[in-house]
């Protein structure tokens, strides 16, 4: 039996999600009104996860988030909105120790539910199952000056041409914002991230990715040129593919192919990499996520003379995709997330 906690302070919004549970037998419900109510619920109900509203009165969801994470961890899928400030909130609460969130569509309630109910119920069932890990201290947004962070990498490799490819999924945010910020602003090539996220999400991820990087990164929302020292967050909505134009590397924004099941497709990203990429000059990484997304791309870019790098299950908030990479022969190496940016910078400068 699994024990959900449901907090908001809709009465509306309560009952639909508690009756988009009860068609399944084996959820135990509870309701919380406000932050406060779930904290008190958090100590005496004892959840196995809970959905978390971001705005509500008396405690709002990021002070509740944040109390839940110091007194009785517990996985959290944040209920969020489509909107800027939504985006902002809810990449704030993957800083602070939530799961996973759900982006409630425009329209009334009862249809937005209707549109995501499938998705709630997998993203909690899954959430359900993450053993909570501690807490790591978010890299801080960088000043005007920012210090360098790693060694710089050797200008020599700036003629190589070649490329970063990261695939990631559930738990991503956070787990990018350890490894993107230790990546040099003079790093030699491009890195091009496939993070599974709703269109309206990924411009605000890109600018506060962008507030914490030495490197430069912009949402790859339309033709652009790759360019060393960038990092390029793939537009939501769509799939980021590597094309030559005028002979130069470019990545393209392209309406989503129904071929593949997530999107931004890591394994249509990798795909493309191999057509255009000398494979010996490819480094791609996958992290944590659901599914299998990107792993028989990352396979044969490792068969091909490439390396790949794996995150291991001990720091993976869901290890479906780096799993199913290694089940696979396709990781060069396995590593925690907090090694990968160093193996990032020593592969290169090699």
């Amino acid at each position: 039996m699994i024990k959900l906690l449901i907090v908001d302070d809709s009465a509306l919004m309560r009952r639909q999600l508690s009756a988009l549970f009860d068609g399944e037998p084996d959820f135990e419900i509870r309701l919380a009104r406000n932050g406060r109510e779930a904290l008190e619920e958090n100590r005496a109900f004892e959840p196995d996860v809970i959905t978390l509203d971001i705005n509500m009165p008396e405690m709002d969801g990021l002070t509740a988030l944040s109390r839940i994470m110091a007194e009785r961890p517990v996985p959290v899928v944040m209920i969020s909105s489509l909107t800027e400030k939504g985006a902002l909130a809810t990449f704030e609460a993957l800083n602070l120790g939530a799961v996973d969130y759900v982006v409630k569509p425009g329209g009334t309630i009862s249809l937005s539910l209707e549109a995501i109910g499938a998705s709630v119920i997998s993203k909690v069932r899954i959430a359900a199952k993450v053993r909570m890990k501690p807490l790591r201290k978010a890299a801080p947004l960088r000043s005007a000056e920012p210090a360098p962070v790693a060694a710089p990498v050797a200008r020599r490799n700036l003629a190589r041409e070649g490329v970063v490819i990261v695939g990631v999924s559930t738990g991503g945010p956070r787990t990018l914002e350890q490894i993107l910020p230790s990546l040099p602003s003079n790093f030699p090539w491009p890195v091009l991230v496939a993070q599974h996220m709703p269109a309206s999400f990924t411009l605000s991820f890109a600018q506060r990715m962008n507030g914490l990087c030495p490197m430069h990164v912009v949402e790859a929302s339309g033709p652009m040129t790759l360019e060393p020292g960038v990092i390029y967050i793939g537009k939501g909505g769509a799939d980021m593919q590597v094309v030559r134009r005028a002979g130069k590397l470019t990545v393209i924004a392209k309406p989503e192919n129904n071929e593949f099941l997530w999107h931004p497709s890591v394994e249509l990203l990798g795909r493309s990499v191999l057509e255009q990429v000398a494979t010996e000059n490819v480094l791609a990484v996958m992290l944590t996520g659901m599914g299998y997304d990107g792993a028989d791309a990352f396979t044969e870019i490792k068969k091909r003379g490439g390396f790949t790098i794996a995150e291991s299950e001990e720091s993976a908030v869901v290890f479906g995709m780096p799993a199913a990479l290694i089940n696979k022969g396709g990781a060069s190496v396995v590593l925690h997330a907090e090694k990968i940016a160093l193996q990032i910078n020593s592969w290169i400068e090699r």
